[in-house]
């Protein structure tokens, strides 16, 4: 799958797209997808773009649906690339790949764009309310805006779960101050890192963002988990 894209292009397969290509069609859904971003992917063994005789990379379809697998994984789940690289790493051996609490994802081949839907249709997928959404943007759970993603569906929806047992959107409300003093613990991390202003320094902030972040969400979960077990009879 990525890994052979490295080899040499079959006569009749779709053209190979230059990294200015790969940028073009991706940008827009990732904006901080830099030139300097897909070296670093290549050097972690994330992507195998193909090479001309001069050097130049070159991109096969199946590398786009890789790369923008990649991109959500990390973007949307706050996955390390070291476990996004683990999971294509299976795939790539016909493996069932899993992640971490044995969490699956559709394989890149797969994965498309992610869907953006109006406020109408988030409110009648998550089987919600109209007020719980409103309640959840002013509660800070939620952020306004015209066109909501397949994250912010996956928040609704717990909301509406949560709203069955008692627990309103403001009970929630220091979630968010929580999540800003995690960011300020991360900030404070890449301070180093970010004093460095190459491209190159950037993708590694940004990559150990997320690993911070998913190492931090390892112990949040541990010590709720410690703390249910008290509730055991």
């Amino acid at each position: 799958m990525g890994r052979a894209s490295s080899q040499a292009r079959v006569p009749g397969a779709a053209p190979l797209l230059s990294i200015g290509q790969v940028l073009a069609r991706l940008t827009t859904e990732f904006p901080d997808l830099t030139p300097s971003k897909l070296r670093f992917l290549e050097e972690r063994q994330l992507i195998f773009p193909a090479r001309t005789e001069s050097g130049y990379r070159k991109f096969s379809p199946s590398d786009l649906d890789r790369l923008r697998f990649v991109l959500t994984m990390q973007r949307d789940h706050y996955l390390p690339l070291k476990v996004i690289r683990g999971y294509l790493d299976d795939l790539d051996a016909g493996r069932p790949p899993t992640l971490p609490g044995g969490s699956t994802f559709p394989a890149p081949s797969i994965l498309s764009a992610e869907r953006r839907m109006p406020r109408d249709e988030l409110i009648r997928e998550a089987g919600a309310t109209s007020q719980l959404l409103n309640d959840a943007v002013s509660s800070s759970l939620v952020a306004p805006a015209d066109l909501y993603g397949e994250d912010v569906l996956a928040v609704l929806k717990s909301l509406v779960e949560l709203q069955r047992s008692g627990i309103e959107p403001r009970h929630l409300r220091g979630f968010r101050a929580a999540a800003e003093r995690e960011l300020g613990l991360i900030e404070s991390a890449l301070i180093p890192i970010a004093r460095r202003k190459d491209a190159s320094s950037r993708a590694k902030a940004s990559e150990l963002a997320r690993e911070i972040a998913g190492q931090l969400e390892i112990v949040r979960s541990s010590l709720i988990r410690s703390a249910l077990s008290r509730l055991d009879p």
